[in-house]
């Protein structure tokens, strides 16, 4: 009996002997203890989006075509075993798309008439035994670059091209299961840098405004079968020249 009426009397006393304690808190906290808590004021109502002019009358966005784009098969080069695309000659895909589409100035298959020259050159000095490491090195085609970007878990090909003036042609392969290569992603952009973040190909461009740019994320729609641009971002490039170990917002280069 006694031990219950201890253990009761301890319950009720137990609150008002904390609370000198609890009184110090507050004194404690001014001592050097970064650790506790600290009140940050009062919170900001939340607002949500206003909609302006409601009644007006928007845009409308037609849904994309549910059967997907056709598909774009390479001509002209040999087939590609289990889909693996790291055999592909990227200079004699390129020269294979030229054939298909010669004298083409504009489009996904738009070129220059120095920069097709060139690229039909590639390689023939060399084969001749006439060549240098400098005179392959002018070939516009760049070294290519794999990324599985489909997520079916086979590696595609991005190809890089040179043209004049700092543009660049930016293009994308991938292979099917009957070995025809099939070229997802195409455009002509005057490039920054291009970059690999995930299963995105990344591109930043000048914007329209000085100081600023456009970062554009290509990504695979399996709808579609086919890379889109889903995502843009307009940037503010710091002032003075360009750090290339600081590129600010967005992914890191990838090394092949």
């Amino acid at each position: 009996m006694n031990r219950h009426r201890t253990s009761r009397r301890f319950r009720f006393r137990f609150p008002f002997r904390a609370l000198p304690a609890l009184a110090l808190l507050p004194l404690l906290a001014g001592c050097g203890d970064t650790g506790g808590l600290v009140g940050a004021g009062a919170t900001p109502t939340a607002s949500g989006p206003v909609h302006l002019w409601p009644d007006r009358t928007g845009a409308s966005v037609p849904p994309a075509d549910p059967g997907g784009a056709p598909p774009e098969y390479v001509k002209g080069i040999p087939p590609v075993r289990d889909q693996d695309v790291h055999g592909v000659d990227p200079v004699a895909l390129v020269q294979a798309e030229l054939r298909a589409h010669p004298n083409t100035a504009v489009g996904a298959d738009g070129m220059p008439p120095e920069t097709a020259a060139a690229i039909r050159a590639c390689g023939k000095d060399e084969d001749e035994g006439e060549g240098t490491g400098a005179e392959a090195a002018a070939c516009p085609v760049l070294t290519p670059y794999y990324r599985d970007l489909t997520g079916n878990g086979k590696d595609e090909l991005i190809v890089g091209i040179e043209f004049p003036d700092k543009m660049m042609s930016v293009r994308v392969y991938t292979a099917d299961p009957d070995g025809r290569l099939n070229r997802i992603m195409a455009t002509t952009e005057t490039v920054i840098s291009v970059e690999l973040a995930g299963r995105d190909v990344v591109l930043r461009v000048p914007s329209g405004n000085r100081g600023y740019e456009l970062i554009t994320a290509w990504s695979w729609d399996e709808k579609q079968l086919t890379m889109l641009p889903t995502r843009e971002q307009i940037v503010r490039v710091p002032s003075g020249p360009r750090d290339p170990s600081n590129r600010g917002p967005g992914p890191a280069p990838v090394r092949p």
